[in-house]
């Protein structure tokens, strides 16, 4: 991927006011691209004017909801690449209110394919999808062809988003790819609440000095990917034709047990650790170990990560410590 790809290109970014979705914001207007960002501003889908700060002004923003298909239809006019990264993200509420986690994560997709499909067809549309959509490893690494059981609402109706968008490039000649994330964390990131990705929130705690609370032993395994590593993979395959149909893990290169991770936040960034039983509503949708093959993306599309876990945790403290009043 070079400034080539993108200088000049006109790109949509649904739920761009989050965190994967203004992180990605920012890199495209570093690399030369115009931005649109569409967002409801739902607080419970994690969206915050600030995260646009320093961009604000080059970027045009969109305030409205990708249940909204009338003005989904005009914001893809004219845009050459369409990041969708919009979804109602919390996995327990998504198990207390499945209607709603529908509404955004299934009917909010189909919106984004149909306007594309009617109004701008020439556009490429990536969609953003999650390892969770995996649900239990039924082999001893996870790869783009494992077999997907998810666990809870949220997992099952991101597999459904990801399934709506490879059928509208095949039956509708959309031009379409999937990348898959895995417990992101970073700048940006909704930092108060658990519903938006662990990680974040213990970072979170941990700015706060308060305790990281690990259910259990802590010894289940997960993949884990700093923001910016996410996002080079996510624009890496927008600008790759040949990737056009197809689905990517983009994770990074190790795994670790959720109480190192723990333990890694605690010395680099504060607060401490504290074990307690696990709560019923979380026990009955974990899935285990997530242990995540990145071989194909990087065969394909010549990504790799680059930022350690000790590194991605130092920037994201730094980013945080004097704007914490802004992720309150």
């Amino acid at each position: 991927m070079t400034p080539a790809d993108f200088e000049g290109k006109k790109i949509l970014i649904t739920g761009g006011l989050g965190f994967i979705g203004s992180n990605l914001a920012h890199r495209a207007l570093a690399l030369g691209a115009e931005v649109t960002v569409y967002d409801c501003l739902d607080p419970k889908s994690g969206g915050n004017h600030y995260n646009l700060e320093g961009v604000r002004d080059r970027v045009r923003l969109v305030i409205n909801d990708v249940r909204n298909f009338e003005a989904l239809c005009q914001a893809v006019l004219h845009q050459d690449l369409v990041l969708h990264c919009a979804a109602y993200t919390s996995h327990p509420n998504s198990m207390r209110e499945p209607l709603v986690d529908i509404d955004i994560n299934c009917k909010g997709t189909i919106h984004v394919l149909e306007a594309v499909r009617r109004f701008q067809p020439s556009a490429r549309v990536l969609y953003v999808g999650t390892s969770t959509q995996i649900g239990p490893m039924h082999a001893p690494v996870i790869d783009e062809v494992h077999s997907e059981f998810p666990v809870d609402i949220y997992s099952a109706n991101k597999c459904a988003g990801e399934k709506y968008t490879l059928l509208y490039g095949k039956a509708h000649g959309l031009d379409v790819a999937v990348v898959r994330l895995a417990n992101t964390y970073g700048p940006r990131s909704n930092i108060r609440s658990a519903d938006f990705g662990f990680i974040n929130y213990f970072i979170g705690l941990a700015l706060a000095g308060r305790a990281l609370t690990v259910y259990g032993e802590g010894r289940q395994l997960r993949n884990v990917s700093f923001v910016g590593d996410s996002v080079e993979a996510l624009l890496s395959v927008a600008a790759r034709p040949a990737s056009r149909g197809e689905v990517y893990f983009a994770v990074a290169d190790r795994q670790y047990s959720v109480l190192e991770l723990a333990q890694a936040i605690t010395e680099q960034v504060g607060g401490s650790v504290a074990r307690v039983p696990w709560p019923a509503e979380r026990a009955a949708i974990e899935s285990g170990d997530v242990i995540i093959s990145n071989a194909k993306i990087r065969r394909d599309v010549g990504w790799v990560p680059r930022t350690s876990l000790h590194e991605g945790l130092g920037i994201t403290r730094d980013y945080f410590k004097p704007v914490l009043a802004k992720y309150a």
